[in-house]
């Protein structure tokens, strides 16, 4: 038992791959080749994940976040739902309204949600990782209900590998 579990552990640890560009000021571990980077263009040109070829097996969607003033995590879910996830069809929100303690490289908190989209029932997850009281970075997944039991884990694997190139890992 012990041999196939330590298999496992190496079979999975292999298949991770560290991202990283030029230009951008963070580093995340995708956990498969099935996660790849796809670019987004609104006004400025944003890089998100996907995991393979359709959004709802797992989207990934990173963005800095600066405040006028020392804020919360619970502020900026609250300010998010507020402006934008109210918005969703069928939004609901799942578990704490005060989040999830999170810890990782960096630290923070996690909201999960739940909307319809494209017909089916999707799942939302938001990790909010503090840099200190003014920056924080939002990683916030999307993934289709019916996929979220094989992609759970994956979202807190690159929740907690995330880092800053400025910070020692």
């Amino acid at each position: 038992m012990l041999v196939l579990l330590v298999t496992s552990f190496v079979a999975v640890a292999a298949q991770t791959r560290q991202f990283t560009r030029a230009g951008i000021e963070y580093v995340l571990e995708l956990p498969s080749p099935a996660w790849q980077e796809i670019s987004r263009i609104d006004v400025h040109d944003h890089l998100d994940f996907i995991n393979g070829s359709e959004p709802t097996n797992g989207y990934l969607r990173v963005s800095k976040i600066f405040v006028g003033r020392p804020t919360t995590v619970s502020d900026l879910f609250s300010d998010q739902e507020k402006r934008e996830l109210q918005r969703l069809a069928g939004y609901v929100v799942c578990g704490e309204c005060e989040g999830v303690s999170f810890k990782g490289q960096l630290s923070g908190a996690v909201f999960s949600y739940e909307y319809s989209g494209a017909g089916r029932t999707m799942y939302g997850r938001i990790y909010y990782l503090q840099v200190d009281q003014r920056t924080f970075y939002s990683l916030r997944f999307t993934v289709a209900r019916d996929k979220l039991q094989a992609v759970s884990d994956q979202m807190d694997l690159i929740a907690r590998s995330f880092y800053l190139k400025t910070t020692q890992k």
